[in-house]
């Protein structure tokens, strides 16, 4: 990337030739979109219309992060409740392609009709290089199709504005910086949430139990951050897994579920090294898993590939 200065100065006159009758900015809350969306108002003022889509597949308070972020960054956005619909697009599905293809549809659908509330004919994503990459870009093997590239329905009936399709998520953060974006090193959060993280059929009861997992897991890790005694990883997460285990409370015998921890290091998400985390944290966090979901998540196992072979997410 070119300084951030003049990055920005083109992104913004590239944003008024794309779209200068108005666009609609898709905004997730992460880095990204937040980013992006910054640049379209800096761009189009009063004809940028941002919008966050609570899919019910969130972190827990999620929504409330976001309209703290979009605040502090001086970024308006509306916020459109869609858990009911997002849970029944997905409903029976378990293929991880299929799933972010629905979850694409439905996003593209719900911002169609935004677009159409507020008169503007484009869409403003925060897509970037990884996106497109994996998701088969430029004749590449498709890793995983990103719901914002390959997940997008091909009947769309909006123009897709990209300002930083070209930066990797380092850049992204370097620019976020130079914009006074809050926290410009948080980590991650995917476009699909916790229906990436849920194996199998997501459902509103899996998608809450691996809610409470992941609770667990920002938080014990955030402490340790804050103690010093780890430096900040790049993320960490929980999935909750399509097994059945066998457990133990009391004397009596009990059949639960189990989750896996993911935690890694990375600069650009294109490769990662799963992180060093002292044993006493991830017992820590084991057992706030298993205390606070009783009888219904009774194992809990550490993630420790790199990527590749792996991906960061599991699906």
């Amino acid at each position: 990337m070119k300084d951030p200065a003049a990055f920005r100065r083109e992104a913004v006159a590239a944003i008024r030739e794309r779209a200068p009758t108005g666009a609609l900015v898709a905004a997730s809350g992460g880095i990204d979109s937040t980013v992006a969306g910054l640049l379209a108002q800096e761009a189009l003022g009063a004809r940028c219309h941002a919008v966050f889509v609570d899919t019910g597949l969130l972190r827990e308070g999620e929504e409330a992060r976001v309209r703290a972020l979009f605040g502090a960054a001086g970024l308006a956005v509306t916020v459109a409740p869609a858990a009911e619909r997002f849970l029944r697009a997905l409903a029976g599905v378990t293929d991880p392609e299929e799933k972010r293809r629905r979850i694409g549809t439905e996003f593209v659908r719900l911002f169609e009709e935004e677009a159409a509330r507020w008169s503007v004919p484009a869409l403003v994503q925060g897509t970037i290089a990884p996106d497109w990459i994996e998701s088969g870009g430029q004749h590449r093997d498709t890793i995983k199709t990103h719901h914002n590239v390959g997940g997008l329905p091909r009947d769309m009936r909006l123009a897709v504005v990209e300002p930083l399709r070209d930066l990797y998520k380092d850049e992204v953060r370097e620019l976020a910086r130079h914009l006074g974006v809050p926290d410009p090193d948080r980590q991650p959060f995917p476009g699909p949430g916790l229906a990436v993280r849920v194996h199998g059929e997501v459902t509103a009861a899996a998608v809450a139990l691996c809610r409470r997992a992941n609770r667990a897991v920002e938080e014990e890790v955030e402490a340790a951050v804050a103690r010093g005694e780890i430096p900040r990883p790049w993320q960490y997460f929980a999935v909750l897994l399509p097994v059945r285990t066998v457990g133990v409370t009391g004397d009596n015998r009990i059949y639960g579920q189990a989750v896996s921890l993911r935690i890694v290091d990375s600069v650009d998400a294109m490769t990662a090294t799963a992180a060093t985390v002292p044993a006493e944290l991830l017992r820590t966090i084991a057992e706030r898993i298993t205390r606070e979901s009783p009888g219904q998540i009774t194992r809990v196992l550490f993630d420790v590939t790199d990527k590749p072979p792996a991906t960061i997410e599991w699906e």
